[in-house]
């Protein structure tokens, strides 16, 4: 099985001692995602590496490619760490069980053949749902340091139809029961996760979704008075109450959605009728231009930012929504973007009503149709100095470079345990 893995590194290594310089320890994040940008937790371990690592230093990042997601024809990149890639060929569904039970090892492989030795890492990086026996114990051991889990989620078993059935929320919640009793540090997405694995005696960093504000080209929309162009991006699921945001729009007057249109970047509208609580006879009723664009590029999604007034999301006040973080926001702020949103989780710290975006009373209809109604009302002063408000506080609260201090210091911190 190991001895199919491909190891796809085009970097120069930094840490090759051939030259005679001292090495200095630096983290290691082990990963199994479309890295860097398939989705959002890729894009998280992406930032959350570059501010982990010491300045004079960059994190070195193995990423376990997934089967289940075609390679790219070009090999994965990242600016500002160091990434090594592994694929395996020739992966069937009967041996995919096992190719995870290895990765421990053909990520130590990886490691020891970029010529990192025990005292080379500083720190482990795990995502919590890496965080497994095998991975815990194969590094944690062989390279002499601790590891430090990321949590950006923590599941409902209302989420899912079939509840406990749900072999990926029994892993999810077997990751979370392992953190608890085998690190003793971690990062979290927010403060409500935050405040759990502090209950269970982890030393615990909240840290947002956090961006490249640099990546993100400045929003210039056409005028208001040529119409609303709002735009919700991502897969909704259960998580985000797309019915709602339609329902909304459905309750304005005819004149005024006449004014809306609203992209939904993600999900067909096959899709959204299979997955998400979107009733899509309900769009027969619609008046605005309602457009599906599927799944879509990161490149689409971030034109899609700069060519629209406001992205929206909707979500329900507990469960799923309080413990994790939405990283659309960020990212739409980033862009000069503001959003239309209700307040859950941390949001009421960053997204100020009638500042960086327009925040709805609550999560029904109604409360979308006022805010749009509010938002129709806006002049194109109004706007921009909203747009700009945004992209001050994407730089401000989530780019990496202002998390580089506080991450990599605690990353850093002394095995206590």
């Amino acid at each position: 099985m190991t001895d199919q893995s491909v190891v796809v590194d085009r970097r120069p290594q930094p840490d090759d001692t051939s030259t005679g310089r001292a090495v200095r320890p630096r983290p290691l994040l082990v990963g199994a995602y479309a890295f860097p940008h398939g989705d959002a937790t890729s894009n998280r371990l992406l930032q959350l590496a570059r501010s982990a690592a010491p300045e004079g230093t960059r994190t070195l990042v193995v990423n376990d490619w997934p089967c289940e997601v075609a390679f790219p024809v070009r090999p994965p990149d990242a600016a500002g760490v160091d990434l090594v890639t592994l694929r395996i060929r020739g992966l069937h569904r009967l041996t995919r069980m096992p190719a995870r039970l290895a990765r421990p090892v053909r990520v130590l492989r990886a490691v020891r053949r970029r010529g990192v030795r025990r005292g080379d890492v500083s720190v482990v990086l795990l995502p919590m749902a890496l965080m497994t026996l095998g991975n815990w114990a194969v590094l944690r051991l062989a390279l002499r340091c601790p590891v430090v889990v990321d949590a950006s989620e923590r599941h409902d078993r209302r989420q899912f139809r079939r509840g406990w059935l749900t072999p990926y929320y029994v892993r999810h919640r077997w990751s979370t029961f392992l953190a608890t009793r085998l690190v003793p540090r971690a990062t979290a997405v927010s403060t409500t996760l935050a405040g759990y694995l502090a209950g269970h005696g982890l030393e615990v960093l909240v840290v947002p979704p956090q961006v490249d504000c640099d990546d993100f080209p400045v929003g210039r929309p056409p005028a208001l008075s040529t119409g609303l162009r709002l735009l919700y991006a991502g897969t909704p699921g259960r998580k985000d109450m797309l019915d709602v945001i339609v329902r909304g729009i459905s309750r304005l007057t005819p004149e005024q959605q006449r004014r809306v249109s609203l992209t939904i970047a993600g999900v067909t509208r096959a899709d959204a009728a299979a997955r998400s609580d979107l009733d899509v006879a309900l769009l027969d009723e619609v008046s605005a231009d309602v457009r599906f664009l599927g799944r879509v590029s990161r490149d689409t999604v971030l034109t899609l930012l700069t060519e629209s007034h406001f992205s929206m999301l909707v979500r329900p006040t507990g469960g799923y929504a309080a413990n994790g973080f939405p990283s659309k926001v960020p990212e739409s702020l980033a862009a000069g973007c503001p959003v239309l949103l209700n307040h859950t989780s941390d949001l009421a710290s960053y997204v100020h009503d009638g500042v960086e975006g327009l925040v709805l009373d609550g999560n029904t209809p109604e409360d979308v149709r006022q805010a749009v109604v509010r938002a129709l009302r806006l002049r194109d002063e109004q706007w921009t100095a909203m747009s700009q408000a945004a992209r001050s506080r994407a730089r401000e609260s989530f780019d990496h470079r202002a998390w580089r201090d506080r991450v990599s210091a605690f990353v850093a911190a002394g095995d206590r345990r």
